[in-house]
């Protein structure tokens, strides 16, 4: 994958859940590879949307809710129907069930990924991202499920690395960091949270700091700062083991 600072996507949401809409849409929030231009909680308001919006704000990435699609043909209509309207467009389709007849019309239409989002968790803007580079890439859940139909079909799926390891990081201090840097949590209320001493959250948070970018060579843009760049990098896909493995 290219360094952060090549990418630009314009990213469209659409997701029935307005919970996961707002999830989806912060963390991508966190990452400048990804802008959210426009939120819609039905596919109706999607194509309003995207019947209104200048050339320039067309989306370069359609995140989709793959389960209320409306099944399986209709699924893949609608990828269809956006790849023509759309040039160039990138769509990814979320889901919270595997349903292997959904995954065979995204992948047959086209589609970049298919995902169960109870598998990204955090690392929903690295799989974004991730997905434009490759044919059809799916969460290992989904590749556990759907290997048979895969084979069938024909179908060669991409497996979603695993999250970048971080052996030195202990539980508290991995706590302490999904709370303030991912959640955004303020460090005393993080405490409160946690059940110690503002300082020692602090101290959490400093060694934190340097476990990540102890195992990150990556460029960032000078003027990340460092609570951004420590979201990239514990929110990051372990990346060269996907590259130790095509090589194998």
């Amino acid at each position: 994958m290219s360094g952060i600072g090549v990418y630009n996507l314009k990213v469209l949401l659409q997701d029935s859940d307005f919970y996961s809409l707002q999830a989806v849409n912060s963390y991508l929030a966190w990452d400048r590879r990804t802008r959210v231009t426009f939120m819609a909680e039905s596919l109706d308001q999607m194509w309003e949307h995207l019947e209104g919006v200048a050339l320039a704000e067309q989306p370069d990435v359609i995140v989709l809710d793959a389960d209320h699609a409306g099944g399986a043909d209709k699924l893949r209509m609608l990828v269809k129907r956006l790849q023509t309207r759309i040039e160039g467009v990138k769509v990814v389709c979320l889901a919270q069930f595997v349903d292997e007849a959904l995954v065979e019309a995204a992948a047959r239409a086209g589609a970049r990924a298919y995902f169960l989002k109870r598998d990204l968790r955090y690392q929903v803007a690295w799989a974004i991202v991730y997905a434009t580079e490759q044919a059809f890439v799916v969460t290992p859940n989904i590749e556990k499920h759907c290997r048979t139909m895969f084979h069938r079909h024909h179908i060669e799926p991409h497996i979603l690395p695993d999250g970048r390891r971080y052996p030195e990081l202990t539980e508290r201090i991995r706590q302490a960091i999904t709370l303030c840097v991912i959640e955004g949590m303020p460090a005393h209320l993080a405490a409160d949270e946690m059940g110690i001493s503002l300082h020692t959250v602090r101290s959490y948070i400093k060694e934190g700091y340097r476990i990540l970018e102890s195992y990150d060579n990556t460029e960032y843009p000078n003027d990340m700062t460092p609570q951004e760049r420590a979201f990239m990098r514990f929110t990051a896909l372990d990346l060269d083991g996907d590259a130790e493995a095509e090589t194998d």
